[in-house]
């Protein structure tokens, strides 16, 4: 199990990348939360294997199909917060 949290940048608010993230956590079964920082950013706190991190950190950075991922601030956490679901935070 890894801890993951990453600050994605670019046009990634109004572009529907929170449900977007929330949909791909579901598919590569990922836990965690997904939120809009006031900065026009969005940060993601994600937890799952490794290999499912990496497919979902891959299709994080492609983004939807209105979004524009310009860059994402990836870092690996030690501590573990035992998430149960993927949810979107308001």
């Amino acid at each position: 199990m890894v801890h993951y949290q990453a600050i994605v940048h670019g046009r990634v608010q109004g572009v529907g990348f929170r449900y977007f993230t929330q949909q791909e956590a579901l598919k590569h079964n990922i836990k965690g939360t997904v939120r809009n920082l006031e900065n026009g950013s969005v940060k993601i706190d994600a937890e799952g294997s490794r290999e499912d991190m990496s497919a979902f950190i891959q299709a994080v950075k492609k983004g939807p199909m209105f979004s524009k991922v310009t860059d994402v601030e990836l870092y690996e956490l030690e501590e573990t917060k035992q998430y149960t679901s993927f949810s979107i935070v308001y």
